[in-house]
């Protein structure tokens, strides 16, 4: 799939950030893992890297995870790959393969005005277009660490969305903002709580003041995301 050239950036991100090998030119920005729950049951994982790479005008971040989840039909994995400009945390490309109960391959790159997917399932292959609009960000259904890329989204602005598994495009609005006190585990954590919204379509995001994602939590799917790693 037009996906490799991404999968090999990402392996030579990493291959940057062993020691010996120029570890200066990749920064781990945030990796962890959240535990995730559907109506109130565990339900998988999340296990995450956000690294940047590059200085300049030829900076990049690249964040990738391997998710385990059971919704109720059969365990599947997910492994999502997004590469985003640090300048403004807009997404570039995107690829994310699906094994188990829901196997399925996608590819997400830039061409123009638009976001050209391409999407291989067990019934074929299909190819479908999303408006670029300035400052798109990509964020899959299902997986925590992207929203990451929300983090500056200040209350009141509306950020364009396109969760490519799901072929949609939002606009979410950030709604409220507010310093709260989260419990994560048996430790209480200041968090900034942002809540983002698209009509029924309710999302209610933690984050710390680093900016790293704490708590992700959508109410309509019954969906909680919770760092683990940074209980204490």
């Amino acid at each position: 799939m037009a996906a490799r050239p991404l999968l090999a950036l990402a392996l030579a991100v990493s291959a940057l950030a062993l020691p010996g090998r120029g570890a200066a030119q990749s920064v781990v920005v945030d990796e962890g893992t959240f535990a995730v729950s559907l109506r109130g049951a565990p339900a998988g994982t999340e296990q995450f890297a956000i690294r940047r790479a590059g200085v300049g005008d030829d900076a990049i971040v690249i964040a990738n995870a391997v998710i385990l989840l059971d919704r109720g039909a059969g365990a599947m994995e997910l492994r999502p790959l997004l590469e985003v400009t640090p300048l403004d945390d807009a997404s570039v490309n995107y690829q994310l393969k699906v094994s188990g109960s829901e196997a399925s391959e996608l590819s997400v790159r830039v061409a123009g005005r638009r976001y050209v997917a391409r999407i291989r399932t067990d019934a074929g292959e299909e190819e479908r277009e999303f408006l670029a609009r300035p400052g798109t960000r990509i964020v899959e259904e299902g997986v925590a660490h992207q929203y990451y890329f929300l983090r500056g989204v200040r209350e009141g602005a509306t950020t364009p969305v396109i969760e490519p598994r799901t072929r949609r495009q939002v606009q979410l609005t950030a709604s409220t903002a507010a310093d709260v006190e989260l419990a994560l585990g048996a430790t209480t954590v200041r968090a900034r709580k942002l809540t983002l919204t698209a009509g029924d379509d309710v999302r209610h995001i933690w984050f710390d003041a680093q900016g790293r994602v704490l708590r992700v939590e959508i109410p309509a799917q019954g969906y909680v995301a919770e760092r683990q790693d940074l209980v204490r």
